[in-house]
């Protein structure tokens, strides 16, 4: 992988079946992949989203070393990780990043021991926390390793409208008095010391307001986007505000996700963003009014019959992702445009059968391109990815998988 290219990039030519069929002539199947041009497209529009903030990564989003160290080495606006396990944390340290913050709370002693170990050797990991019982833990884990655990707390960004809750369920500390008393908390003990907060919108950064075919659904859901942004972010500036009048200084607010920049970044309490679902680009971030991405990290499955005229069954492809079960989580047919999953079996362990549109003809041992769900997600299923530019296999990069990491 070229680690001098700036992430600045020509917009990528319109990809069709072809285009993938040709490049990934003669690779094993089912192969993940991802599309280094059309990466470097998304990347460079996300430091156009962030219009100057830093933007952390999630490395859930990625889950590969190598396209976090490409990322690193191309985009100057990511700055520091964003982490979904204190191990991973601990790992990525060791491979010589610094400045991660964990995002989940975690009381696992052995991971919490690996953290301190790298804190040791001067690196900088935070961790999360939102509860009295998760800081007294870490306390007592870091008074034990001799060292001082910097922490984060997660601020609640979710609404609660009459007779509906619109957001994610995380955290309890969701105002002023909340987040003042778990401050003084771990001000009063040695072995933490505050250094952050961090105010996830799910219910903005996570839900498309565009679909098609949905178009009563979509404005509702815009409209209470609105009322929500209003709402948590007066939440936000008052929680900053209220910490640093009664002593609690903050190296850094984080904020946002893929889903919701624009707003997220208006917020003046905000000094960094997060991201990271948008570089790959998966289905759950085709339909937004705010931005646009283009498609970059796909999969491969080999057609192994025709069981009846206009159908191909392929072989694996049960990559469902996390969330509410439904059609929402299930890996899409991609590539040849218009083929669709049948609704009485869907994506299948062993096999996915297609239905084709009229006017393709595919044959037994011809790829079926698909895309995912989520982002990330899809690396727990392969150990590795191909990466493509310019229409061919130009490099191999390993997942988290592949380097016989698996942190949950």
């Amino acid at each position: 992988m070229n680690q001098t290219a700036s992430y600045k990039q020509a917009p990528p030519l319109p990809r069709d079946y072809g285009y993938y069929r040709r490049a990934l002539e003669g690779e094993r199947l089912p192969a993940a992949f991802v599309d280094l041009d059309s990466f470097a497209s998304n990347l460079e529009r996300l430091g156009e989203r962030a219009a100057g903030l830093p933007v952390r990564l999630v490395t859930k989003s990625v889950r590969s070393l190598p396209m976090i160290r490409h990322i690193f080495d191309t985009a100057p606006f990511v700055r520091g990780l964003l982490c979904y396990s204190p191990a991973e944390a601990a790992w990525l340290a060791s491979e010589g990043f610094d400045d991660i913050v964990v995002a989940y709370p975690s009381v696992e002693p052995d991971d919490l021991r690996a953290v301190a170990a790298q804190i040791r050797t001067g690196h900088a990991i935070t961790l999360m926390v939102d509860s009295l019982d998760q800081v007294k833990t870490l306390d007592v884990i870091a008074r034990t390793e001799n060292v001082v655990f910097p922490l984060s707390i997660d601020l609640d960004m979710s609404s609660s409208f009459p007779g509906l809750y619109f957001g994610v369920h995380r955290s309890p500390i969701n105002n002023v008095a909340s987040a003042l008393a778990l401050a003084s908390f771990i001000a009063g003990l040695g072995g933490v010391r505050l250094d952050g907060l961090m105010g996830y919108e799910g219910q903005i950064a996570g839900l498309m307001d565009v679909v098609p075919g949905e178009k009563i659904r979509s404005s509702i859901i815009r409209y209470l986007k609105r009322r929500s942004i209003h709402e948590i972010t007066k939440r936000r500036q008052a929680v900053v505000q209220a910490l640093a009048a009664a002593g609690h200084p903050l190296r850094f607010v984080n904020g946002g996700g893929t889903g919701s920049l624009e707003t997220t970044r208006a917020d003046a309490s905000v000094t960094e963003l997060a991201a990271g679902s948008g570089l790959y680009a998966p289905t759950l971030f085709d339909h937004y009014a705010a931005f646009r991405v283009t498609p970059a990290a796909g999969f491969a499955l080999p057609i192994t019959r025709s069981p009846a005229p206009g159908v191909v069954t392929c072989a694996g492809g049960g990559y469902i992702a996390s969330g509410p079960a439904g059609k929402s989580r299930l890996p899409q047919p991609w590539l040849p445009h218009g083929s669709e999953l049948i609704d009485n079996e869907a994506a299948g362990e062993v096999q996915t059968p297609i239905c084709l549109p009229r006017d393709v003809k595919l044959k037994i041992g011809d790829p079926m391109l698909f895309r995912h769900a989520k982002a990330g997600e899809l690396c727990e299923r392969f150990d590795e990815l191909l990466l493509i530019r310019n229409g061919s296999v130009v490099e191999r990069a390993s997942t988290y998988r592949g380097a016989g990491k698996n942190f949950f």
